[in-house]
């Protein structure tokens, strides 16, 4: 039995063990395909070339292969505008970088692109503002250089929808896209993040986005908190996405990208636990919308 798309999953979303992630990963979870973003405490781009060589034959050991570069590129606040109330006071995912050091990171995020062998390279468009209009042109200008430097090298970026990011929803980013017509940008279609800025995910926000401009995809799932106050991740399956008629329409609309399971939510416990019980409700959703063969 095999899904109808390649699967993927973020590496540090089942532990900050790389070699035990990745056995996880291949031999329990049945992936060919992992995402990198952490290992041991350190974000990706700060791994140094030992780090690098020992991931890599950890890969190989268990036959996986890299899906994307997760990488925190634009991560950051745009400078030019008042401090985004989504700036975070504290690293996320190991990352720590400044504006300033953005070009630095783009070069060596394509770097780690050659280094694992893909293609696809995730980065973001600052963190949110409240006016985006007086910045807006000036972001997609940042993001179409790093878009054209990324063609030159024969890397797709794949612009993640991210609720705390200028692009969070289908409707955002199909601007996006529109605004920047080089198919070598493309999204990293993330639902969850969709829905927690109150889109209706699937199917509005989906049906937004030009289908041949979807270049990876997020799982994870989300509910209205008890109090109605906001959204908690929640295990697939468990939430209030319509993940199995996403799945059937990226089927139906010729997707053949990976999924790369993103699990945010931790209620079984630890990060491994919650992954697996997550995967197992993606694995029962991918069946219901005829994905799983």
């Amino acid at each position: 039995m095999a899904a109808a798309f390649p699967l993927s999953i973020l590496t540090d979303e089942i532990s900050q063990d790389f070699g035990h992630a990745c056995e996880v990963a291949a031999q329990e979870l049945g992936m060919s395909l992992v995402d990198l973003r952490e290992a041991g405490g350190k974000n990706i781009m700060n791994w140094d070339a030992a780090q690098i060589a020992d991931a890599r034959k950890t890969l190989e050991r268990f036959s996986l292969r890299v899906a994307c570069i997760a990488s925190p590129v634009f991560k950051v606040d745009w400078p030019h505008a008042p401090k985004s109330s989504f700036s975070p006071a504290r690293d996320e995912f190991g990352a720590n970088f400044t504006y300033a050091q953005q070009d630095e990171l783009l070069d060596r995020a394509l770097d780690l692109t050659r280094a694992f062998n893909t293609d696809r390279l995730r980065i973001f468009d600052f963190w949110r503002l409240d006016d985006q209009k007086p910045h807006r042109a000036a972001i997609d200008d940042a993001v179409r250089g790093a878009v054209a430097k990324a063609a030159k090298r024969g890397v797709t970026i794949v612009l993640e929808n991210e609720y705390a990011c200028n692009t969070a929803t289908g409707a955002e980013a199909a601007r996006l896209v529109t605004a920047i017509p080089d198919k070598a940008l493309q999204i990293t279609w993330d639902p969850g993040n969709a829905t927690w800025r109150d889109e209706a995910a699937f199917p509005a926000g989906y049906r937004a986005i030009p289908k041949d401009r979807i270049g990876h995809v997020h799982c994870k799932d989300a509910a209205r908190r008890a109090d109605g106050k906001g959204w908690e991740w929640m295990a697939m399956g468990r939430g209030t996405i319509d993940w199995a008629g996403q799945f059937r329409a990226l089927k139906a609309d010729g997707y053949r990208h990976a999924l790369a399971l993103e699990t945010h939510w931790r209620g079984a416990g630890t990060p491994e636990a919650s992954s697996r019980e997550s995967f197992a409700g993606m694995k029962e959703l991918l069946k219901r919308a005829g994905a799983w063969t």
